[in-house]
Formats: structure tokens, sequence, C-alpha cells
């Protein structure tokens, strides 16, 4: 044991020198493309037969692992995961979370013991030796702790590494996690739902006109997302048209009040945990002349399970909520109350409602 732990606290400061000097970007969803070299994108594969350990996948770093045997002990470090892992009915095997799990509300409403689980910290700032000592069968880590993954495959425990940036990488990732762990029926019946869903919107607004789309971020109105990522995908499927498709930028970017107003959007949504409100934004004398303001088309995105536009596996519902505020002839808020009502019952076990 003494030697075990002078390995591990060997290892942690290796890791935690090789971390320093690295910067943290302004927003948190990068594009298809920064990870196109590495990390193909396949389609969804029909559901595996049940699993013959060991199990050897690849993981979106391009990674081997092999799983000896099916994982009873497992640890997420990351929130997209986390969600994930309760989805494919998991969450009661898992004995360690990223940090600020209490501050999840998908967590309070569908599996409350995970808030009082051990944190393995974040990304940032990785608690390897409390991951370690918690014994896991399996780790699920982002893409950005690869020094953390390989330090604890020295110390043999399996590490699946996950990049869940956009829609299809997402379901790569559920498709990756139910190999390791067994869950194909679980993981099809999810990835099914979010293909009929993705096939309903696209069937019921052929036709219609595409409304211009500004979609400001979580830190200030005049952040936005471009065309390659996340977030342009959901306008697209929700049948809008994003103004700042244009915007080839690897993050979220710092547009001018001239720029927005210039594009005049027709409506304006904010982000679900935007750190301002409608009310501010339609007071905003800089936007008196903007066609989103002057319509009162200000929206901000539900919030009260999940961020629906972040890639978690409930993003689906921010293109379904999205479709019936820019039509909601053909996409009814009926409809769409009843496609988020019986998403987290099917999955997640509760009843929505807003708060």
């Amino acid at each position: 044991m003494k030697k075990f732990l002078s390995l591990l606290l060997a290892l942690a400061m290796t890791l935690s020198l090789a971390a320093c000097g690295q910067t943290k970007p302004a927003e948190t969803t990068p594009v298809t493309t920064q990870i196109a070299e590495t990390t193909p994108v396949t389609e969804t594969a029909p559901a595996a037969e049940a699993a013959a350990y060991p199990v050897t996948v690849t993981d979106q770093a391009g990674r081997t692992v092999t799983i000896d045997e099916e994982p009873q002990r497992l640890v997420s470090g990351y929130y997209i995961s986390t969600s994930a892992l309760i989805a494919l009915e998991l969450e009661d095997r898992l004995v360690g979370v990223e940090a600020k799990a209490d501050k999840r509300p998908i967590y309070r409403r569908s599996a409350p013991e995970l808030m009082e689980l051990p944190s393995v910290g974040t990304a940032k700032e990785f608690d390897l030796e409390g991951c370690a000592a918690l014994e896991p069968d399996l780790v699920i880590l982002p893409l950005k702790l690869k020094n953390a993954a390989q330090t604890l495959e020295e110390l043999g425990i399996p590490v699946l590494l996950v990049n869940p940036e956009n829609q299809a990488l997402l379901e790569q990732m559920v498709e990756l996690i139910a190999q390791a762990t067994n869950t194909g029926d679980r993981a099809r019946a999810l990835l099914d739902f979010i293909a009929d869903r993705e096939a309903w919107l696209t069937e019921t607004l052929a036709g219609t006109e595409s409304p211009k789309v500004y979609l400001a971020g979580n830190s200030a109105l005049l952040s936005t997302a471009g065309g390659g990522m996340y977030q342009s995908d959901l306008i697209r499927l929700a049948g809008g048209e994003n103004v700042a498709a244009e915007i080839t930028d690897t993050y979220w970017v710092e547009v001018s009040y001239e720029q927005l107003l210039t594009w005049d959007p027709e409506y304006i949504i904010l982000a679900s945990d935007a750190g301002y409100s409608v009310e501010e934004v339609l007071a905003d004398p800089s936007l008196a002349d903007c066609a989103a303001v002057k319509n009162a088309n200000v929206f901000r995105m539900p919030g009260d399970a999940e961020a629906w536009d972040s890639p978690v596996p409930g993003g689906i519902l921010g293109a379904v909520w999205l479709a019936s505020v820019l039509h909601p002839q053909e996409c009814p808020p009926s409809e769409r109350d009843a496609v988020i009502g019986e998403f987290y019952e099917t999955f997640y076990g509760f009843r929505y409602s807003e708060n």
C-alpha cells in the first residue's frame, strides 16, 4: 500500500506539472472541426447483443480501452457523461462524480443520491488521488483530461475519454458507454427517441420559412455561436436561420451592437443559464431598432432540468422547444410539452414541469 501511494503521489505531481500553463477558453463549446482529425464520426450502430467480457472499445480520443469485467463501480468526471449514465440506468453504480453535482437540477430530480457522492473535481482541477481511492472499475473523463487518464491506467484503472461537443459525438459517446457497460438496449431506446424527434421536426417544418435567430451566450448578450457550433445546428433543426452562421471561430465570440443590428434578427434567444434577463434585453436602448426587440420576440431557453442549448442527452428538447417558439402553428406548445414529458419520464423517471 505504501508503494502504491508513493507511485500515485509521484504520478499526481507529474500530472500537475504537465497541466501548468494551460488556459481555459471563455466558453466551452468547440466546433466539430476541432476534433475531426482525431475523432471520426460514424453512424450509430444497432444495439449490440449482451456484452461478453472482456470488452475492447475505442474511445473518443482514439485510444483502445479494454474492460475485463462488467463495471460495477463507475466514476464520471463530466456532467454530460453523468447525465448519460442516468439515462442508461447506471446511476446506482456511480461512486464518484464531477464537482458541483449539487448544482445540477437534472440530478436533483432524477437521482438525488448523486449529489452526496464524493467529488473528483473538475477538468481544470481534477482530484486524481481521490478518484483512485474510490477503486472504480471504469472512469469516464472529458477529452481534456488525457494526462489524468494515462495516470489512472498506469494504476490499472480503465478510462474512457469522451468529447460530446455536438449531437453526432454525443450519440457516439452514448454508444461507447453502452458498449463498455453492457447497456446496449437502453442506449438504443435513447438514440431512437432522439432520431424520431429529429425526423419529426424535419418533416413538420418542411416548406416553412426560416426566421432569423440570434442565440446569445451565457456570459453576455453580445456573445454568440458561429455556424460550426452545436447551437447553430439546434437553430437549424428548429426551423430557423442562425444570423451568425458566417462566423468560423472555434468558440463563442464577441460581437458589437452594430453587427447585431446589421443582422437584425427576428428572434433573440438567451442561453438557459444567461446571467442577464429577457427584460434587460427588451429595455436595452441600443437594440430599440432590432426587429426581435420591437416585436418582443426575445426568449430565454428553459433550464429547469438541464441546459438544452448544450450537447446533453436531452439536447434534442432544445430544438423542440425552439421550434414551438419559431413555428407555433406547426409545433404547438401541447405537442412540445408531450415530447418533453415523455423524454424525462422515460429516461430520467420524473414528470417535467418548469419551476
